[in-house]
């Protein structure tokens, strides 16, 4: 007989079936509690890794804590689980030695002295290897001060912020620059324009009309302090002033500080980095460039660069040399051959001699190349370029060969489209739109994205109050797409350097120029051409994205903290991943920052990241004793 009853087993196995019941769903509950919890610690170290940073918008220079902008702080616990660093982890990025803080890594005299020195070539931009690359923050000199606010910055600025007074001394007959007390004066004098700069744009007015709105964006090569360019803007006209970084220490550098454009920049074998018919007006006073020379090269790159029907001003030597050439210390012979060639090359290029009065000659480009292909029968020198795409400025060496305009149906007809005049030029479709020459866009399109852009500068204004209270002076745009941001702020005292990446497919600058802005192309993996601390508020949307797999972002978040003035402020926009990242290096560079939703709201994948780089210097040389 079997042991036990087959009841006894069936109760037994139903107990051990209950029991295995109980224990799996006991681990079940278990686990879902630890997981429960390790889900929710992740976005609460991760809000915190955050409010560390800044919790109280309102401590920040550049951020407000305006009560309609609470809704547009980020909330991570309800949308993303993304670990990060906590900032207790964060790799604290050290202060550079003092001696690096006049440091302009692309235009950095030492590394120049190593290249060619004809046609200038070492003062072309020679950036830094790989290897050569500093992991390190430009510290501001000890005494620095906010500078100025404009209009009262075009005239002063603080002396222990460029602590330079070379210029003062060089050029104190001509009235550059003066040194009176802690801060520096701008008297608007120039080497060829004695009576101010004004005077001498007056004088400029009478030749060509300068305050109808048909000149508006402008051109100055070797400019000096940029006073040209300072008293232009009263007219609105918006001047780009570049000179090298020479003998004359920090003239660009003086420029900036004042709140006028500038860029460190030289003509010598390589284009501008500006693309082909943007300005209206191109200017030298005794800029020292060698028009002449070199099958005149320099002004076939001044062709390249005006607009047709644009016009190229000349003061100083050679012209009226019958009166100066004792004072230029050289012969009349030479004076009246060097103009003599400089005729001729104009002549070659097709430009008019408008007028020769005083110590000013101004010639103009053609409004079209119609006579000018005829007149290689005459001129077999220089040639009308072939297969050359005439935007492509970025390290593109300069030819001797005149850039094609677009093609025309008559001979009054402006070549590439005519544009309006300004103010309406702002807003109106440009040229390269109205053609089709930009890919994808069409003036719909355009219309769409200045409104995009009117709406957020709107929101902007909630969150960044410095931008309507007038601390702004000097803005980039790191990515100008179509310059919509700039044209949005047309209203603000502030002018926008709109960079266009280098090689960008479309290439939009020309359509920037064509509305009325400045720009230039710039490949981020690079430094600017400009000094430190040069920029108010920097903005980069979808800079980060572009960039990320070409190069080491941290490089690149360094050049910015290096232009960015203390307690500057930055705006970047891109996905939450990409500005996480970014947030995590910031932390390292003494920034404050806050990741904010989109200003559609918390469900577009976008966001952006307000930044302001807080006020430190570096620390004085202690004199041995």
């Amino acid at each position: 007989m079997a042991n036990g009853s087959p009841k006894q087993h069936q109760l037994e196995a139903k107990r051990k079936r209950l029991t295995w019941i109980l224990g799996v769903s006991g681990l079940c509950v278990l686990f879902y509690v630890l997981g429960a919890w390790q889900h929710t610690a992740a976005p609460t170290n991760l809000a915190q890794s955050i409010t560390k940073v800044a919790c109280d918008v309102s401590k920040f220079a550049g951020v407000s804590s305006n009560p309609s902008s609470e809704s547009a702080i980020l909330d991570f616990n309800s949308h993303h689980q993304i670990q990060i660093n906590n900032t207790d982890s964060v790799n604290e990025i050290p202060p550079c030695d003092m001696s690096y803080s006049e440091y302009t890594p692309c235009q950095d005299p030492r590394r120049g002295r190593k290249f060619d020195r004809n046609m200038m070539k070492y003062r072309e931009r020679h950036c830094p290897t790989k290897d050569e690359l500093l992991l390190c923050l430009i510290p501001a000199p000890p005494k620095y001060k906010t500078p100025f606010k404009w209009p009262q910055s075009r005239d002063y600025a603080w002396y222990d912020n460029i602590p330079h007074n070379e210029l003062s001394i060089e050029k104190a007959v001509q009235n550059w620059i003066q040194v009176e007390g802690d801060r520096f004066r701008f008297p608007g004098g120039g080497t060829m324009f004695p009576r101010g700069a004004d005077a001498y744009i007056d004088d400029i007015s009478e030749l060509i009309p300068l305050t109808d709105g048909s000149i508006r964006t402008a051109i100055d090569t070797g400019c000096g302090v940029a006073s040209w360019g300072a008293y232009l803007l009263k007219r609105d006209i918006i001047a780009m002033s570049f000179a090298p970084r020479d003998t004359h220490e920090a003239q660009v550098w003086f420029a900036l500080e004042r709140g006028v454009p500038a860029m460190i920049g030289i003509m010598a074998s390589q284009r501008l980095p500006y693309p082909a018919r943007a300005f209206d007006m191109a200017h030298c006073s005794r800029c020292l460039i060698p028009w002449h020379q070199n099958d005149g090269l320099y002004l076939i790159e001044v062709d390249r660069v005006l607009r047709p029907g644009g016009y190229w001003i000349l003061s100083g030597p050679p012209i009226h040399w019958k009166k100066y050439w004792r004072g230029w210390e050289r012969t009349a012979e030479d004076l009246k051959q060097e103009q003599d060639a400089i005729e001729d090359v104009a002549k070659r290029l097709c430009w008019k001699k408008v007028v020769e009065k005083g110590d000013l000659s101004v010639w103009q480009k053609p409004l079209n190349h119609i006579k000018c292909v005829a007149s290689r029968k005459i001129y077999k020198t220089p040639h009308i370029c072939k297969s050359d795409n005439p935007d492509a400025a970025w390290y593109k060496d300069m030819e001797t060969c005149i850039t094609p305009l677009p093609e025309v149906s008559g001979s009054d007809e402006v070549a590439g489209g005519v544009v309006e005049k300004w103010p309406a030029r702002a807003f109106a479709v440009p040229p390269r739109i109205r053609s089709g020459s930009i890919p994808g866009i069409n003036a719909e399109k355009f219309k769409e994205d200045n409104d995009l852009w009117k709406d957020r500068v709107a929101h902007y204004k909630n969150i960044i109050s410095p931008l309507t209270q007038g601390r702004f002076r000097n803005i980039m745009d790191m990515n100008a797409q179509l310059g919509g941001f700039a044209a949005a702020l047309v209203k603000y005292p502030v002018w926008v350097m709109n960079v266009v990446p280098a090689n960008s497919n479309p290439d939009t600058l020309g359509v920037i120029y064509e509305r009325g802005f400045i720009g230039s192309y710039q490949d981020w993996c690079e430094a600017v051409s400009t000094y430190p601390r040069t920029y108010d508020l920097i903005h980069a949307g979808g800079v980060f994205s572009i960039y990320q797999d070409r190069c080491d972002i941290t490089h690149i978040l360094l050049e910015m903290d290096r232009i960015l003035r203390p307690e500057g402020t930055v705006i970047f926009r891109d996905t939450v991943e990409v500005l996480v990242k970014i947030q995590t290096i910031t932390n390292g560079m003494r920034w404050k920052s806050q990741i904010m939703d989109h200003e559609s709201g918390p469900f577009n994948p976008e966001k952006i990241l307000v930044a302001v780089k807080t006020y430190w210097t570096g620390k004085a040389k202690q004199k041995q004793q």
